[in-house]
């Protein structure tokens, strides 16, 4: 259907449904607003230092990561010798009570004398030598394990592996040579695992001048 209007206008049912003009000239129908893209923006352009820095920073990212290299590495290697030493060193005190098994079985042996010995029965004979053959046992045990007997006899004396009980008078040594021992010294690795104790000769001023030429 059409309508007529001034000025020779026809407009539709159509027109006026779809929002058309309400036919007065200060009414304008609202459009949607053309949509614009944002504009390409390029990268900033690298400072004038940007290769020095970088650099710089490389070289400190490098000095680091060395430092780190070279700690991890200690603590491998500390790692290691404390797994080492805790292997060796970790029977230190159950060696110390198993010594005085050792210095028991000594002592049963030095209690016969060398006659005794010769002139015993078969029975006892065979019980010496099984002590003989426990000790014998014992320090091989405690050899395998890295305890190891020492005897410093003839030696000069050493405070930090020996124990002085007496002094002997002997002019033939130099003073302080070791003489006598009382007590086997026993070493764990390169531990003292306990001292020697000995008896110290006094020395004599032949020996003396002996030894200084």
């Amino acid at each position: 259907m059409f309508y007529d209007f001034p000025e020779g206008r026809v407009m539709s049912e159509s027109d006026g449904q779809n929002g058309g003009s309400s036919g007065r000239p200060d009414e304008q129908v609202s459009q949607p607003e053309p949509v614009v893209s944002k504009p390409y923006i390029m990268p900033d352009d690298p400072e004038p230092n940007s290769v020095e820095t970088l650099t710089k920073e490389a070289a400190d990212a490098r000095d680091r990561m060395l430092r780190t290299l070279a700690e991890m590495e200690n603590l491998r290697k500390r790692t290691a010798r404390e797994v080492a030493d805790a292997r060796t060193y970790g029977i230190s005190s159950f060696a110390r009570d198993v010594l005085d098994i050792a210095d028991n079985l000594q002592r049963a042996l030095d209690a016969v004398p060398a006659e005794t010995r010769e002139a015993a029965d078969p029975g006892l004979k065979a019980l010496i030598e099984g002590v003989e053959l426990t000790e014998k046992s014992l320090h091989n045990t405690l050899q395998k394990n890295g305890v190891k007997k020492f005897d410093p006899t003839g030696e000069k004396f050493d405070p930090n592996f020996q124990q002085a009980m007496y002094e002997v008078p002997d002019a033939s040594v130099p003073a302080g040579t070791v003489v006598q021992m009382v007590q086997a010294g026993y070493m764990i690795g390169d531990r003292i695992l306990r001292p020697a104790l000995v008896g110290v000769a006094k020395g004599g001023a032949k020996a003396d001048n002996k030894a200084a030429e």
